[in-house]
């Protein structure tokens, strides 16, 4: 069974806690997680941040909706207890209880709405899904958006720029992950004549201990296997043991098995990978806004 949203979870959460007593909220998180068969490889899937597990941020979201609606309260830390409105919900209420329909609750209507409007095209498109998705899960979808448009605009301004530029930039790329320290020392793009079939060498290390040598393609179409096989024989011609090939564009299943199973080692970036490299290594890019996500800190509030 898939990870059921967490307004799916609300309804459950509440009959977990029926009895009328306060719950811990990991045992209502593992009764929810039984009521709905998850798989271990479900129980353990993880937010994009890692953080926390998915199933785990639902439950706690549905319990944090439904103590502001008035349907569940928080008697003490960490524990959770049913109110007479939830056990009317229960008698009353949708057989799957929604953000719509706690709507209807002024507390939870104030809550709710206390919130700016989504300004950018990324957080109009989380707003269409904003009430299947957690506060955790909106943030973590618009940040992905944000990041997949810039990595279209990167690859676009590399498609753009010369073949020369492009092999500087593997080159300034390969740098920025730490291999070798400065430029000066550590890298160099090749001549555009009697390069052998390699646009660029550097250091693996400071010290230079070995030598990685550089392909780079500034292509639309495919890379197939007949290119892979060139810099393969350049570099035994080399009698070099790693090299990567980068291109704008992406490899064809043949290219990909002519670079498995070799003595040396040969590695293949495509350009959707070209792109996320260079914004994890803030390479062409620059931070524009930081948001801090800030929780309780539990430990300040324990009480000696």
């Amino acid at each position: 069974m898939a990870i059921p949203d967490f307004q799916s979870v609300m309804r459950p959460v509440l009959q977990t806690v029926s009895d009328g007593h306060p719950r811990s909220l990991a045992d209502v998180r593992e009764a929810v997680k039984e009521a709905f068969e998850l798989s271990e490889e479900e129980r353990k899937e993880r937010l994009p941040s890692g953080n926390q597990t998915v199933i785990n941020n639902r439950v706690g979201w549905a319990r944090t909706y439904l103590n502001k609606a008035g349907l569940l309260t928080i008697p003490e830390r960490g524990m959770v207890q049913i109110t007479e409105r939830g056990q009317d919900a229960l008698c009353n209420g949708p057989d799957r209880i929604s953000v719509a329909w706690l709507k209807q609750f002024p507390e939870f209507h104030d809550f709710h709405t206390q919130k700016p409007k989504p300004v950018t095209d990324a957080f109009k498109q989380v707003d269409d899904t904003i009430e299947e998705a957690t506060p955790d899960e909106q943030l973590a979808s618009a940040y992905q958006s944000l990041k997949e448009n810039l990595a279209d605009e990167v690859l676009d301004s590399i498609r753009k720029a010369s073949p020369s530029f492009f092999e500087k930039l593997v080159v300034d790329l390969m740098i920025s992950m730490g291999y070798g320290g400065s430029r000066k020392e550590a890298g160099q793009a090749t001549q555009t004549t009697n390069d052998d079939g390699i646009d660029g060498i550097i250091k693996e290390d400071k010290l230079g201990l070995d030598t990685i040598y550089l392909q780079a393609k500034r292509w639309a179409n495919t890379v197939h296997r007949p290119e892979i096989d060139k810099f393969i024989g350049a570099l035994t011609r080399q009698r070099a043991r790693k090299g990567v090939f980068l291109t704008t564009s992406d490899f064809s299943a043949g290219a990909r098995e002519a670079a498995a199973g070799l003595d040396m080692k040969v590695v293949l970036i495509d350009g959707r990978e070209l792109a996320q490299l260079m914004i994890e290594n803030n390479l062409g890019v620059n931070v524009k806004d930081v948001y801090e996500v800030k929780q309780v800190d539990i430990d300040y509030f324990i009480e000696e």
